[in-house]
């Protein structure tokens, strides 16, 4: 089966990404999973972690033209669940009304 395409991506606390796909399913995916690969180390930095974005097309997320992720590795590794929003707990569910890793820095 394929996966739908990425619509959009919002870095979340934690080292996780909501991910809006084209046919409005939103999911949490935990790049906390992949952290340990070399490829991903530099994640790590909060501030490149903020730089993701939807690869044209949809067809995945990308952080540079070396760091991505397809839209078939966020689809089917990621949480789903309703009321999705920014910001999150340990539990994996999204609080309402939480800052992401972003706003929080522009307090």
């Amino acid at each position: 089966m394929s996966a739908p395409r990425v619509q959009s991506v919002k870095p979340l606390k934690e080292r996780r990404l909501l991910v809006t796909f084209v046919n409005e399913v939103q999911k949490v995916y935990d790049c906390n999973r992949i952290m340990h690969l070399d490829r991903f180390q530099p994640l790590k930095n909060e501030a490149f972690f903020n730089m993701v974005t939807v690869d044209t097309g949809g067809y995945g997320i990308s952080w540079n033209d070396e760091m991505d992720l397809s839209e078939y590795e966020l689809w089917n590794n990621s949480t789903e669940g309703e009321g999705w929003s920014l910001g999150g707990d340990s539990s994996g569910r999204v609080a309402r009304g939480e800052p992401s890793m972003a706003e929080s820095h522009n307090e």
